[in-house]
């Protein structure tokens, strides 16, 4: 039995015997809590089973402890979606929490954009939503999608499904359905084919998508062949649910992806990046790149990557290069999560930690004596990755950032014991500029060696450089080094119009000013007249 109140709380009145399960409090936003509790059999006592789902097992404690978190998750959210859902049902309508946010509200991440799912169409929702909603807009509508804000909590609202597809490109032939389970069959994964139907609560899982989620396995409704093959781009959302779920996915989903992978080449390239993007910022992003290796989508839309395993790095300390760079990639992430600054995932570092070495196939030597060497392979690598960036429509910005920490990555391994001039400490921050906390996340994580002496001297051999930076910016301000003339002083010492020859002063008094650091007025003044004299240049008499 369920106790509503006017606020949106709830509570159910499954009494807890001595050995049931401790209550779980929820309260609305903003509101009082009040106890919920779960019985025994590890049912969510408030969500009325369907009779067409299938039985599982819910003794387990880990069912226990799913089904508790999305009692509070959802109950937190219910004041918005009773209150639309009664909107619904009042107009003869179903309406259903769908797909990820039951998913999320699962694993306990439920945020505030919920994903709904009816069999009213379209024009019906928007007039459903009006007068109700704060703000509502129909730019998904020819896909049956309005959206909606009501307190804080947006709102999709999308019409039942029961699209085809013409199996060319991933556009569906958009149609709309009158059933749930004919909506729930053509998602992408057992997970997301989840729902529950409001305001009554009843869960719906037709394809034990509950099972899945305990088991952190990733399975298709339909077979993954007629999936995939519907949309292609399902076999790198797999990957990346892999990243930020953890989950693995089925056996026949692997074997499915690894026969169709050259159907990836149907999606554009933004989509494809978008995928990527969200992969490699996802907590496990290691292992969504294998998967993309190990089932060929690599070789379709990142083929550097899989191009490295057959590349033994100099020091013979990892199988091959593409292992060394999943190390590294994992290390920049650790790096990344300690530092008390970073304020959630950073693709570019991790996109210059996954793509640092693939230079190194096109730069392979075999040395004599038995040696292996790539040089220049740091020059090669940013050119490539400035490239394949560029074909999967980054930004700019994003292509030049990591490409320059892929070009800067190897430099301080020429730094050996301290052996750097200050002039070379500055150039080294100059060159990375706004990009110096990355690359120095960066050259850590590429310390992957096992031998342990090795590696403690390469990390005393950073700190070293870092405090000398730190030492030389506090004297000098590195962040800001320029000439010590400006563009308008050279022109008056010099007698100069504004053009070219202007520039390669100023050119000029910037290496002097990286090789010797600042100049007194006087040095500057004189080391621009000797420059100007060599170039053919006679300035005017000092005044």
């Amino acid at each position: 039995m369920t106790r509503a109140y006017p606020d949106g709380s709830a509570e159910t009145g499954v009494p807890a015997g001595r050995d049931g399960p401790a209550p779980v409090r929820a309260a609305p936003r903003g509101g009082a809590a009040e106890t919920v509790v779960v019985d025994q059999r590890g049912q969510i006592p408030w969500l009325a089973v369907s009779p067409e789902q299938k039985p599982i097992a819910s003794s387990s404690a880990a069912q226990l402890r799913t089904q508790r978190t999305a009692v509070v998750e959802l109950l937190r959210v219910a004041p918005v979606a009773d209150e639309v859902a009664r909107r619904f049902e009042a107009a003869g309508h179903e309406l259903y929490l769908v797909g990820g946010s039951v998913r999320d509200a699962l694993l306990g991440r439920l945020g505030t954009d919920l994903d709904f799912t009816t069999d009213a169409r379209p024009e019906q929702v928007v007039e459903l939503l009006t007068g109700w909603a704060d703000a509502i807009w129909d730019t998904g509508i020819e896909f049956g999608t309005v959206g909606a804000t009501r307190r804080g909590s947006t709102l999709e609202i999308t019409t039942f499904r029961a699209d085809s597809y013409d199996r060319v490109t991933r556009n569906p032939e958009v149609v709309f359905g009158d059933h749930i389970d004919d909506d729930l069959l053509r998602r992408d994964f057992t997970v997301n084919a989840m729902a529950v139907r409001l305001p009554e609560r009843r869960f719906v899982d037709p394809h034990d998508g509950m099972t899945a989620l305990l088991e952190r396995r990733l399975d298709t409704p339909a077979t993954p062949e007629e999936s995939f093959a519907d949309d292609p781009l399902r076999m790198l959302r797999a990957a990346r649910f892999v990243a930020q779920l953890g989950f693995r996915p089925a056996p026949r989903v692997v074997t499915a992806m690894r026969e169709m992978a050259d159907q990836i080449d149907r999606i554009t390239a933004e989509r494809v990046q978008a995928e990527l993007s969200k992969l490699l910022s996802g907590p496990h992003a290691r292992q969504g790149v294998e998967l993309m290796v190990d089932t060929g989508l690599a070789d379709r839309v990142l083929p550097e990557v899989p191009a490295m395993r057959l590349e033994i790095d100099e020091h013979h300390q990892h199988k091959d290069v593409y292992q060394h760079s999943l190390v590294v990639l994992d290390q920049a992430i650790e790096l990344e999560n300690a530092d008390p600054d970073q304020d959630g995932p950073d693709l570019v570092l991790r996109m210059a930690a996954l793509l640092h070495d693939i230079g190194k196939p096109a730069t392979r030597r075999f040395e004599a004596g038995g040696g292996v060497s790539f040089h220049h392979h740091e020059v090669v690598g940013a050119k490539m990755t400035r490239r394949r960036l560029r074909e999967l429509r980054y930004s700019k910005e994003f292509v030049t950032q990591v490409s320059q920490l892929v070009y800067l990555h190897l430099r301080f391994h020429g730094y050996g014991t301290g052996q750097w001039t200050d002039s070379a400490v500055r150039r080294y921050v100059t060159d990375a500029g706004d990009l110096l906390p990355r690359l120095h996340k960066l050259v850590r994580a590429d310390c992957t060696t096992r031998n342990r002496r090795k590696a403690a001297a390469l990390q005393r051999s950073y700190d070293d450089l870092e405090e000398r930076i730190a030492r030389i910016a506090a004297e000098e301000d590195l962040q800001r080094v320029r000439p010590d003339l400006d563009g308008n002083e050279i022109m008056r010492l010099l007698g100069l119009p504004p053009g070219p020859l202007v520039g390669r002063a100023w050119s000029h008094l910037k290496e002097l000013r990286l090789e010797r650091g600042p100049l007194s007025r006087d040095e500057a003044e004189a080391e621009l007249r000797a420059w100007a004299r060599s170039e053919g240049i006679d300035p005017p008499a000092a005044g």
